[in-house]
């Protein structure tokens, strides 16, 4: 398993409050403004310091945890796009989607293909950060352009990309969106398909993945928001499974086994408060996988530093 560990330094920030608060000092205030009750002595300070009281990434934001220097992007010219509806049949509803290509190519072009996930609260239009699909496949890492593929968008709604009642946005991508896309010429073998996707996305690519064995040639999630179990799921977001058995067909720990032989890319920020899920899982991940832990919170400055290299992981290993 490739596993980097790396520190970076934040970007001073003159519309931030000053990391001279304390954190205790901002504990009072919380408990003050909010109504919550938060014992700010050194018990409570550590308890929220390690997130098990609410609160940690917002003090991380103000004593500068979460503050990451915006990474320089170099672009190409970007290529042609289309953006439209169909009816999801899976997800009973008519859904968005935009599809993207490199430049010099045009749509009915045979390319691989990256689907990407969006995020709780984010549609196709949202799904990456600061850039459009067309963007990402112009970007230039390390100062090499990415290898040509496309890259397709799409309404997943926010049920975590796993089936519930009347809503199956897992069916829609693989039954539906796939099939779209393929009739466009776009990963059909021999070329291939990759997931990628961020928070919620980066959940969904992984059980995607791991629930359609051979489905995807290549996976790269960002900050994937990874829970421990049901209950945990539920506590913090009753809508993200439909139930217990839902979570465990969806279980990405547990069903760890199925990416075996896939090529995966995972990254979460250290101050994530989804890394423990995350650190449990990279812990079972098929060996040769490549993990990132690095300073950072559950933020679009991480998913943004961490969209170029997830790209280019991409571009090796599915073209």
């Amino acid at each position: 398993m490739t596993r980097y560990s790396a520190r970076s330094e934040g970007a001073s920030d003159p519309n931030a409050v000053s990391t001279a608060v304390s954190r205790r000092r901002f504990l009072t205030w919380i408990a003050g403004v909010g109504g919550t009750v938060v014992i700010v002595g050194a018990t409570g300070f550590e308890l929220v310091s390690h997130g098990v009281l609410p609160g940690k990434q917002l003090l991380d934001q103000i004593d500068g945890a979460c503050s990451l220097s915006a990474p320089a992007l170099s672009f190409e010219a970007v290529g042609p796009s289309e953006s439209g509806q169909f009816y999801s049949t899976a997800r009973q509803r008519s859904v968005g989607y935009t599809i993207a290509y490199p430049l010099a190519h045009r749509p009915g072009d045979s390319l691989a293909l990256i689907v990407m996930l969006h995020g709780y609260g984010n549609d196709h239009a949202t799904a990456l950060v600061r850039m459009t699909p067309a963007q990402a496949l112009a970007l230039r890492v390390g100062g090499a352009p990415l290898k040509p593929m496309a890259m397709v968008t799409v309404d997943g709604g926010d049920g975590y990309w796993n089936p519930h009642p009347g809503d199956d946005p897992m069916a829609m991508v693989v039954d539906e969106l796939i099939p779209f896309c393929q009739r466009r010429g776009l990963g059909v073998a021999p070329h291939q398909i990759g997931l990628m996707g961020i928070s919620m996305g980066g959940y969904g690519a992984l059980t995607i993945a791991e629930r359609y064995p051979g489905f995807a040639s290549a996976v790269a999630a960002i900050s994937p928001a990874v829970w421990t179990s049901y209950a945990q799921a539920h506590a913090a977001n009753a809508g993200a499974f439909a139930s217990a058995s839902a979570f465990g067909l969806g279980d990405v720990i547990a069903n760890v086994s199925s990416l075996q032989g896939i090529p995966v890319r995972v990254a979460s920020g250290v101050d994530d408060p989804f890394y423990p899920g995350v650190e449990k899982l990279v812990g079972v991940l098929p060996s040769g996988s490549t993990v990132v832990f690095s300073a950072g919170c559950h933020t679009d400055s991480f998913f943004l530093e961490q969209e170029p290299p997830s790209l280019e992981f991409l571009s090796r290993h599915l073209t």
